[in-house]
């Protein structure tokens, strides 16, 4: 256990693998639902709107915060990936959250660890295509999670969508004894989808970040138009993204969004993904067009 400064804190603060799963075995003799909301830190409105729902409905709460250095690629922002441990604490403590499980890199990959987790298929298309080792670390750093809390519920958002679909496949192909729970996206007043990297940008880059927020809104304009082939909506997005300075394309996709299967027509639901590179931030964005 971390020793904390604060004496009146309530949060439970867990760096140890065996003390964390010793607690958890600890909550299931008392038959307490342990939720569990996995994330990297730097917490925002987006890890608080998840936090929230496993408050609301499980006995326990844990958050897990650790920079999984197994999903990012050598030339990724590993190292520059913003960390603000005793404000996120603060935060957690404020709702009432019961535990923070943060372990070291050496607690959850000690020396001489030889094992991954591969998810096929759906991880080939949009982040998979351009970031080869991010779904492998997110599968396995999961399943470990999971395996170590033992958790009854799970959170993620749909920010993620990907690697959100990819966990719930893990999970059914696996057998797992846990339930996953979507929890809608969350943006900022002007629209900006919330991440932990739009730390990155300048007042200027987070201006030019809009662009991703008002493309999907111009596109799901023209579909209620009748707007339905993806040729024209992709190259809508394309204009309305690159006219501002300072982006570049990793990716526009229009897809089936469980199979992420591209489409030609916009017919049945549709996932409208994005990944940007603004400055010096890859950020993501989405919409689901329902049925039309």
């Amino acid at each position: 256990m971390i020793e904390t400064k604060n004496s009146t804190r309530r949060v439970t603060v867990i760096s140890s693998i065996s003390e964390m799963k010793e607690i958890s075995q600890s909550f299931q003799k008392q038959n307490l639902t342990i939720g569990l909301v996995p994330t990297m830190g730097c917490l925002h409105e987006g890890h608080l709107s998840l936090i929230k729902k496993s408050l609301e409905s499980c006995d326990k709460t844990v958050v897990s915060i650790f920079v999984n250095p197994t999903q990012f690629g050598p030339k990724e922002d590993l190292e520059s990936y913003p960390r603000q441990f005793e404000n996120d604490i603060e935060k957690l403590d404020e709702i009432g959250v019961d535990i923070l499980f943060h372990p070291s890199k050496e607690e959850m990959y000690p020396t001489g660890y030889k094992t991954f987790v591969e998810v096929k298929n759906i991880t080939e298309q949009l982040c998979g295509k351009s970031r080869p080792d991010l779904f492998q670390g997110v599968a396995t750093v999961v399943l470990k999670l999971f395996n170590i809390v033992q958790p009854y519920n799970a959170f993620f958002g749909e920010k993620d969508w990907q690697q959100l679909a990819v966990i719930e496949t893990l999970v059914k192909d696996i057998n797992l004894d846990v339930a996953i729970i979507r929890v809608p996206l969350v943006r900022e007043n002007d629209g900006l989808a919330m991440s932990s990297r739009n730390r990155y940008l300048s007042v200027q880059e987070r201006q030019t970040a809009l662009s991703l927020s008002r493309s999907l809104q111009k596109a799901q304009d023209h579909i209620r138009q009748g707007i339905t082939s993806v040729k024209i909506i992709s190259n809508l997005i394309q204009q309305n993204i690159l006219e501002t300075e300072g982006t570049k394309i990793d990716y526009i996709s229009i897809c089936d969004p469980l199979s992420f299967k591209e489409k030609e027509q916009i017919r049945g639901r549709t996932l409208i993904a994005l990944a940007v590179k603004v400055g010096p931030s890859r950020l993501i964005d989405n919409c689901i067009i329902e049925e039309i």
